[in-house]
């Protein structure tokens, strides 16, 4: 029920009992959606078509669906009802239907026909109504199955309405190792104002938690951090307290370098009240130290750690930290990024998503096979990119454009990546266009036009572009191209000094302003030549 096309379909169906949830599971699947049989089920339930049913004696059957056949039991009830099939002919004649046997249906067809008669259904009625179950069972699907989706749909429904972080912990808990799921749910939990805490050496258990109505990162979603050495960090916080420093964690736990410094890149050591970059330079010295220390209290000698000493000697066994900048805010979410494999502080869309939220886009976690060959419409950060050459010889590319919800590859052929290569590099924020392509086990987009998110107008409704002397042909051609490659719905004038007059350029080269196209005309033109207004 998480879906976009399916949270549609609720709208619109409006359920007031758990059968219509039980019906909807049924209803949303490739056949259905593509038949037009959800819509009608819809009218139908609403008032809008009349319920009728084939016979009367079938409104039993089929009144909780409103007259369509919708489940392979009802194929098999009908056969019961009207032609006195046993159980298990109509199990064959289910069989037969959703398979498609043209010569098992024929010899089923004889039997209806002459079990109907007996039960005094005209022959007529009796034709319409198998044919009615031959076409519906191509779609119909076990009520049995639906019925236990539903029934696990409306449970977790209640969980989520009514201990929602209680639920969203467990659900981010449960696909911990979906690196395509926990994106997702996280940004549900933004929707939800549901607060979601980092990893913390001095907070965090093995998964996600609740800690004062937010949810806390567990330390098992960090890369390189085996449960052993998560339970060592939860069995001395337990029964010593918290960590103080980074030199006091790396004295009282057995770690290597790989485990400390996945921590620390992740902001799990943040509490620890460094900078990151602080303890990323010393974090040698400080697991040398703390090796030296652990082998002293195994072997029994007194370290300073076992008995009380004065804060002078403590002080003398302290690490210095060095005088240097923390990372960049971009920095530190690509670390977050490559340690648990999303972002959690932050994201790189923050400050566009109020721009994304009004652009009319599809979330990627929405796309599904059931759009294949689709025009879609999504946004996003481009995380990665690969140009290729093709047999002619021509360049193309792929990239992977990342949103809140999850990440697409999109592949640009050589024709439009000749007019658009400029828009696609990592960390460009765009929206684009294309065709949903489902095949071979992945989705892609194919794509068609892209233009650079956030920057709507440029201080500016219109573009003007001073040309101060007489130029060429090939220098008029050549802005062409470069307004050509921004296609928007901005005006362009051109404005000649030595007349004094403006001129409208033709619609088709009129622009979506952005960074790139104005630092190009900038290039051409000069600087004080390219303005908006």
């Amino acid at each position: 029920l998480e879906s976009s096309g399916m949270k549609n379909i609720l709208k619109n169906l409006r359920p007031e009992r758990f059968e219509d949830i039980i019906a909807l599971v049924a209803l949303y699947r490739p056949g259905p959606l593509g038949s037009g049989m959800v819509e009608d089920f819809i009218n139908r339930k609403h008032g809008s078509v009349k319920t009728d049913y084939p016979h009367p004696d079938l409104q039993p059957v089929l009144e909780e669906t409103y007259g369509v056949i919708l489940y392979q039991e009802q194929v098999m009830k009908i056969a019961g009802t009207l032609a006195g099939f046993s159980m298990g002919q109509a199990d064959m004649l289910r069989r037969a239907m959703g398979k498609k046997k043209p010569e098992v249906i024929a010899g089923m067809r004889k039997a209806f026909l002459d079990g109907a008669a007996k039960h005094k259904v005209d022959k007529e009625t009796a034709n319409q109504v198998f044919d009615l179950m031959e076409y519906f069972a191509g779609y119909g699907f076990n009520k049995s199955h639906s019925a236990a989706y539903a029934l696990v749909a409306y449970q977790t429904a209640y969980l989520k309405a009514n201990y929602p972080v209680e639920y969203m912990a467990a659900l981010l808990t449960s696909v911990m190792d979906n690196m395509d799921r926990v994106p997702v749910y996280i940004e549900e939990c933004r929707r939800m104002e549901i607060e979601i805490l980092p990893p913390d050496v001095n907070e965090s258990l093995v998964d996600f938690t609740v800690v004062g109505g937010k949810i806390r990162f567990g330390l098992a979603a960090v890369k390189n951090v085996g449960r052993s050495a998560i339970e060592d960090i939860i069995r001395s916080r337990t029964e010593a307290g918290r960590f103080l420093s980074l030199i006091d964690f790396c004295t009282r736990i057995p770690l290597n370098r790989r485990v400390l410094e996945s921590l620390i890149r992740c902001g799990a050591c943040d509490s620890l009240g460094h900078k990151r970059s602080q303890m990323l330079a010393v974090m040698d010295c400080c697991l040398e130290m703390g090796h030296k220390r652990l082998q002293e209290k195994m072997s029994g000698q007194i370290t300073i750690f076992e008995f009380g000493t004065s804060s002078q000697e403590y002080e003398s066994y302290q690490i210095e930290m060095p005088d240097i900048k923390e990372f960049s805010a971009p920095e530190l979410l690509a670390m977050e990024k490559e340690m648990i494999g999303f972002y959690v502080s932050g994201h790189p869309l923050a400050s566009y998503k109020k721009f994304l939220n009004k652009a009319n886009l599809s979330s990627i976690d929405t796309l599904s096979p059931i759009d294949d060959g689709r025009s879609v419409r999504v946004g996003g950060i481009i995380t990665a990119v690969r140009q290729m050459i093709t047999r002619r010889g021509e360049l193309m590319a792929q990239f992977t454009l990342e949103d809140f919800t999850g990440s697409i590859d999109c592949i640009v052929f050589p024709r439009r990546f000749e007019k658009l290569h400029d828009l696609i590099g990592v960390d460009q924020v765009i929206i684009m266009e294309g065709k949903l392509n489902c095949q071979e086990d992945s989705m892609k987009i194919f794509c068609e036009t892209l233009r650079q998110a956030g920057e709507e107008k440029k201080n500016g409704s219109k573009l003007f572009l001073k040309l101060d002397k007489i130029r060429s042909g090939d220098f008029l051609i050549k802005m062409q191209n470069i307004l050509a490659n921004y296609p928007g719905k901005m005006p362009v004038y051109l404005y000649f000094t030595e007349t004094k007059k403006y001129m409208l350029v033709q619609d088709r080269y009129w622009v979506e302003p952005c960074s790139q196209l104005l630092g190009r005309l900038k290039q051409e033109l000069g600087e004080e030549n390219v303005v908006c207004k």
